[in-house]
């Protein structure tokens, strides 16, 4: 691992928002709790936070109602916290963040990828650290040809978009403690809709840099998705059977 600018003055946290029950999965279990090999989504994504050694701590973050997490062979990790989500994402994030100090820095990373590599979370790491602004986000640029709808959502072309200047959001995501709880918390106190972490950066006039991270970094949301990320799993040498 390079060496990480101002690496002893970091105290790197993580939040995995794991509260979501996955609706497009069509599943009967939420998505991060279906099985690839013998382990679960979030097992991966959890093991792969978990042996990145810069991070000291997780904040996982359930549903109420979850009787999965307790099962898991990570679930006592000294690691790894627990707390619990509110309606949507952003207030599950929120609830992790209240977990934290201020002047730490934190990475959100999704449930639902655990194919994410530590060279694309040092990646990351490092050009926030050395920018030291208003974070930074892993992303993809776009390359498929990318088309606008028309505003009456009938499914006609309104027209074609310049993907030159257009990326893919991904995660992990890192930004200070205290300024993403702090517009977070003001975005959604406005009611304003928050579909990402940058989101709220963004809402409050502050830019992230984007950082081009390797595209098997995918979001499961389908169930086409699972074949994809086992077999990206197996590439890497992760996979369990």
């Amino acid at each position: 691992m390079s060496m990480i600018k101002n690496l002893e003055k970091t105290k790197l946290m993580a939040i995995v928002p794991a509260a979501g029950i996955g609706t497009r999965m069509n599943s009967p279990i939420a998505k991060q709790y279906i099985k690839l090999g013998s382990l679960t989504v979030l097992e991966y994504t959890l093991d792969k936070l978990l042996t990145f050694p810069l991070i000291e701590k997780i904040i996982v973050v359930l549903h109420p109602n979850d009787s999965y997490f307790q099962n898991l062979s990570v679930s006592n990790h000294k690691k790894i916290h627990i707390t619990y989500g509110g309606e949507n994402r952003s207030d599950s994030v929120l609830a992790g963040l209240k977990l934290l100090d201020n002047h730490d820095w934190v990475l959100v990373h999704d449930a639902a990828r655990p194919c994410i590599l530590h060279s694309d979370i040092n990646k990351l790491v490092n050009q926030v650290l050395i920018d030291e602004q208003n974070g930074g986000i892993l992303a993809t640029k776009v390359t498929d040809t990318i088309k606008r709808s028309s505003i009456d959502k009938n499914n006609y072309i309104a027209e074609t978009c310049d993907r030159s200047l257009l990326w893919a959001a991904a995660t992990p995501q890192m930004f200070k403690v205290q300024e993403l709880r702090d517009n977070l918390s003001r975005a959604i106190t406005l009611g304003l809709t928050i579909t990402d972490e940058a989101s709220a950066m963004e809402l409050a006039g502050k830019f992230p840099k984007l950082i081009e991270c390797r595209r098997d970094n995918i979001k499961i949301t389908r169930q086409e998705d699972l074949a994809l990320a086992a077999f990206f799993l197996k590439e890497q040498g992760y996979y369990q059977e």
